[in-house]
């Protein structure tokens, strides 16, 4: 159902929510939050502009496949995991820059991994939602 409201509301929600989703992403390592939660909430944006503009609109507002998203997360994810190894830490250590970035905090692997995490939750709802509406 494609109504005059919900189209209006889509077009306005849509940035709202994927602000939302790396406000969400970015406050996760220190407080709740986190990439699954940014992941889900950034998903369901698109599926609110998918079911308000059809999916052919939102896919090729994306430009690209969603399922593109859950190899790079799942490589971000990879990296920021093994990074310690290779400074003398444990698996999944968390390493820390120094220094004080304005909105971020302090970056370090937990981040990294949050971010892939993020696109990994984005790419496998996308593709399961897009495929889903395709076959019906």
């Amino acid at each position: 159902m494609q109504t005059t409201i919900l189209k209006a509301a889509s077009n306005f929600l849509l940035p709202v929510l994927l602000l939302f989703s790396i406000f969400i992403l970015l406050r996760g390592h220190y407080l709740p939050g986190g990439g699954f939660i940014g992941g889900l909430i950034a998903s369901s944006a698109f599926v609110l502009d998918a079911f308000a503009n059809g999916l052919v609109y939102t896919k090729s507002m994306l430009r690209f496949h969603p399922g593109f998203l859950m190899p790079l997360g799942l490589t971000f994810s990879f990296l920021a995991a093994i990074s310690p190894f290779f400074v003398g830490k444990p698996l999944m250590h968390a390493l820390w820059m120094k220094g004080h970035i304005p909105v971020i905090g302090k970056l370090g692997t937990p981040l990294i991994f949050d971010i892939g995490v993020y696109l990994v939750v984005i790419g496998a709802a996308l593709t399961i939602i897009f495929t889903i509406s395709e076959s019906r």
